[in-house]
Formats: C-alpha cells, sequence, structure tokens
C-alpha cells in the first residue's frame, strides 16, 4: 500500500539496498537511477575537509547528476562518511581492505555522518545532515577473520566494512544516533520534507 501522492513516483539516486529498504517500508512509491558520479574526485576537488559537509556535498550532487536526466521529478540522492579522529573512510576495496577497517576501528568510537537532498529541475529544495556515534567493541584477527567469512561480499559495500542491519550488528557494544542515520538516510527529516510538499498521505 502506497502512501506517495506524486503524479510520478519519488527518484532514489542511489542503487543502496538499505535506502531502497528504508523507502518501501515506509510506503513510498520510488524509482531507482544511480547518479555513478566520482565521488573521491568531486571531494577531493571540493577542498572539504568536515565530514557533514563533503556527505552533504556528494548528496546534493547525486541528486543534481540525476535530476538533470530526470525533469519534474523529485530527485533524492544521499551520502554517508565515517570519521575515525582525522581519518575519513571509504568503501573497502576488497576483503584485505575491510579487515584493515575493522582492526582501526576496533575498541574505539567512530562517526557517521548522513546526508540527504532533494533537487527538482536542477534547484536544491531540500538537505540535511546528520550523524551518530558508533563504539566498536575490541575485536581480534579471529573475530574479524570470522566476521568478514560470514559476512561475505557484502563488506565492500557500506562504509566501515560493516551493515548494522545484518551481521555488523556483531561488532559494536555501544550506538548513540539515529537508527536511519546508521543506514545511511535520515529518513524523519526527508519524511517531514515530502509531507510539507503534500506528497504523502499521512
Amino acid at each position: 500500500m502506497t502512501l506517495w501522492l506524486g503524479k510520478a513516483p519519488l527518484m532514489l539516486a542511489s542503487q543502496s539496498k538499505a535506502r531502497q529498504a528504508l523507502l518501501a517500508d515506509a510506503g513510498i512509491e520510488f524509482e531507482s537511477d544511480p547518479a555513478d558520479i566520482d565521488e573521491r574526485a568531486i571531494q577531493a576537488s571540493s577542498g572539504l575537509s568536515a565530514p557533514g559537509d563533503i556527505a552533504g556535498l556528494l548528496a546534493r550532487e547525486k541528486s543534481r547528476t540525476v535530476s538533470d536526466r530526470r525533469p519534474g521529478r523529485y530527485v533524492v540522492g544521499a551520502d554517508q562518511t565515517l570519521t575515525l579522529g582525522s581519518r575519513i573512510f571509504n568503501k573497502p576495496a576488497g576483503r584485505a581492505q575491510a579487515a584493515d577497517q575493522l582492526r582501526a576501528l576496533s575498541g574505539h568510537c567512530h562517526e557517521l555522518h548522513a546526508a540527504v537532498a532533494v533537487v527538482r529541475d536542477g534547484r536544491l529544495m531540500f538537505e540535511h545532515v546528520s550523524f551518530a556515534r558508533m563504539t566498536v567493541r575490541r575485536l581480534g584477527d579471529a573475530e574479524i577473520d570470522n566476521y568478514l567469512e560470514k559476512a561475505g561480499d557484502a563488506v565492500t559495500s557500506s562504509v566501515g566494512a560493516y551493515q548494522l542491519e545484518g551481521l555488523g550488528i556483531h561488532l559494536f557494544e555501544r550506538i548513540e544516533g539515529d537508527h536511519f542515520t546508521i543506514l545511511g538516510l535520515p529518513l524523519l527529516e526527508l519524511l517531514a520534507f515530502l509531507r510539507s510538499e503534500h506528497l504523502l498521505g499521512i
């Protein structure tokens, strides 16, 4: 049962299964059109260093890129950054890099910044950035290896090599923050904006 009142489905500029599931579970009719931008190049050329600013920039760029080819549509872009102190993490390129990231995060508290932006016909209509703090329990090499073996290729699809909605939950001893922020889409704030545009039935 959809709650979406728009003439055309919401457009999600992402192939993230977690973000797609959040929208589907909220009863929002949507289509997915990944932006496929060079995130690292955009980040490097921006000169930005604050994780929230970087996430916001990339969310805007994703939504604008898809908006250019989807006239008239509400396009949602989202991005997430992970920082441990001054170090910014990206999605691991493979299992070895995933293991390195987990060893670095072990026993420490890191921050996730999640940004969402909505663009229509090239105009930024809404943006929001939120953050959460995540404390990883102390992990031995055997535990990391076992986790990576069980989680499989999924570890390379998310920053930090974990997915909280899956086996990644076993890595943590403390979580402070909004569940949707952790999954990479500040959903409550997005829903409030969509309601303000009279696009939702509730």
